[in-house]
């Protein structure tokens, strides 16, 4: 008997002891691989509704505002003025030539080569016709420069975007464009994959390109990510280069565009510029994403990690003359493309990581016109999202510090912005300073929410201390709740701020729930402390745009284009 029970009570022991190990394994394992301000699904409900408890929320009755022409701004006005971009290099000479070039050779380091050249060139002291020569260099993006020269707000003498596109779609807006030079500088544009990515895909596939990667993405198979196709060149050469892996013969056709919807769908991200794709792809985000090999080759940590896999037409920074040049300026951009060929030249663009890919040939067709890239453009707007629409809060800052011409640029970027937004999505409404205000809820944008949505920007007034964090939790929950009875919509926030913050939750307190979410915070600086938003944008790996008055509007018509 004693033998009997002393074996129970064994038997008991081993069962407390075994069934507390399994208990304490599933409780050290639930929160397995999750950062200090990671927290579980449910313990983000409870957490959430603590902070809603104490956050004043006032909610306004919103009035309609007539939606018209007049809201939308000439693609003149929506471009800031060129101060904004400034000049990297001053020409002083008797014939200046002024250039726009991309910012991959017209910017620091490295990224510089065009600045040292035209540095050099203007040291010669050539001349024509007896006159000294000279260039000047500021560095705007491709897709802006097109807008600032086929809107007639300002007209260089000359471009050198980073490839032919651009020059094919001024020329079909009817701009005057002379090819000076097909190639200044060898470059590429690629995808990048991961070396366990790329071996994966070569056994199974037996290469790597295009067709395979665009199959790859449609089968959900990697995380495929690429930039804004509106202003960044390698964005839209991936755009075409997947449009043409569907249908080699039209690149706009039915079976073109219906491959494109089921690869968009697979697709977690469009980003707004380079650093947002980076981030996402460094947190593991994206298996494989697009650069330009230049910048690829001079980053050690990139070129250990990715196979680069080029794709699409080349991008060798042609020379484009802009209207019709007097003949000494005439001259003087053909002696500055020649001095950019030169072998001292030539030499300093491979030291910066140019002329590395040259046996690489385009796989897509010569003879594609500008009047079809502006289509394609048009085409991922409207099938970007595949079907699935976007649900949007906008958390707009009225506080004190936003008075005046803060407040003002806000307003007009917004509405004149709701042209850009499709009208399936879903379109909210938050304003703060020591108060939350939910000033207009979540519904489909159609015409009658875009009049409500006008009208409640057009009542924002600027006063008071900034609770930006109360904000962002309140729009949260807003977006959490209609994503019960629309759970197919992909939910996003944008905050559109100083970035001051003084009241309130902090960052520290929410960044816990905003990070169990996983939903982005798209962050809009207005004349802002940048820092600030950036933390909030990085918890979900979201873009963060640091603008100021003058250049809002275009910066948020890009953002939109990307994202709504």
């Amino acid at each position: 008997m004693k033998t009997q029970t002393r074996n129970i009570i064994i038997f008991v022991v081993i069962a407390v002891v075994v069934f507390g190990g399994v208990a304490l394994g599933l409780f050290l394992t639930q929160n397995m691989g999750m950062s200090e301000n990671e927290i579980t699904q449910e313990d983000a409900s409870k957490q959430m509704g603590k902070l809603l408890k104490s956050i004043n929320v006032s909610q306004v009755t919103p009035h309609k505002a007539a939606v018209s022409d007049e809201d939308i701004l000439s693609e003149e006005q929506e471009l800031p003025d060129i101060q904004n971009y400034p000049l990297t290099v001053t020409g002083h000479g008797d014939v200046n030539i002024e250039i726009f070039s991309s910012p991959e050779k017209a910017g620091d380091d490295t990224d510089g080569w065009l600045n040292r050249v035209a540095e050099r060139f203007n040291g010669e002291n050539l001349k024509v016709n007896g006159k000294t020569v000279s260039v000047s260099i500021r560095s705007v993006s491709s897709g802006l420069a097109v807008d600032y020269i086929a809107s007639g707000k300002y007209i260089p003498d000359a471009l050198t975007p980073s490839n032919e596109f651009w020059g094919k779609m001024l020329e079909s807006k009817n701009v005057p464009v002379t090819l000076k030079a097909k190639k200044l500088a060898g470059n590429t544009a690629g995808v990048l994959l991961s070396h366990s990515q790329y071996n994966a895909m070569i056994d199974k596939y037996g290469s790597v390109n295009m067709k395979v990667i665009s199959e790859a993405t449609a089968g959900n198979e990697i995380a495929m990510g690429y930039t804004n196709p509106f202003v960044s060149s390698t964005g839209m050469n991936f755009l075409v280069s997947t449009l043409y892996s569907y249908d080699a013969d039209d690149l706009l056709s039915a079976k073109a565009v219906d491959g494109f919807k089921k690869f968009q769908e697979n697709v977690p991200l469009v980003s707004y510029n380079t650093l947002q794709m980076r981030k996402s792809a460094e947190s593991g985000s994206l298996d494989a994403f697009v650069m330009e090999y230049q910048l690829y080759y001079n980053d050690p940590t990139l070129k250990n990690d990715y196979v680069f896999t080029p794709f699409g037409v080349r991008h060798d920074n042609p020379m484009y003359a802009i209207g019709s040049l007097s003949a000494d300026k005439n001259t003087a951009l053909e002696q500055f493309c020649n001095y950019c060929l030169t072998d001292e030249s030539q030499a300093l663009a491979t030291d910066y990581g140019f002329n590395q890919n040259e046996k690489y040939k385009s796989e897509l067709p010569d003879n594609i016109s500008g009047e079809n890239l502006i289509k394609a453009q048009k085409l991922y707007k409207e099938n970007k999202d595949s079907g699935r629409p976007i649900m949007a809060v906008f958390v707009a800052d009225i506080s004190g510090s936003m008075r005046g011409e803060s407040i003002n640029a806000l307003q007009t970027s917004l509405i004149n912005s709701m042209q850009y937004i499709n009208k399936e999505n879903y379109v909210g409404l938050v304003s703060y300073n020591s108060k939350v205000y939910i000033n207009l809820p979540i519904a489909k944008f159609d015409l009658n929410q875009q009049a409500l949505f006008k009208g409640a920007v057009q009542d924002l007034d600027a006063s008071g201390q900034t609770a930006t964090y109360d904000a962002l939790v309140v729009a949260l929950d807003m977006l959490q709740k209609a994503k019960e009875t629309t759970p197919d919509a992909k939910p996003m926030l944008f905050l559109l701020s100083d970035g001051e913050q003084n009241n309130g939750w902090s960052l520290k307190d929410i960044s816990p729930v905003l990070s169990a979410s996983e939903i982005p915070v798209y962050s809009i600086g207005y004349n802002a402390n940048i820092e600030a938003l950036k933390r909030v944008s990085e918890i979900n790996e979201a873009a963060t745009i640091n603008a100021n008055s003058e250049d809002i509007i275009y910066q948020l018509k890009n953002l939109f284009n990307s994202e709504m």
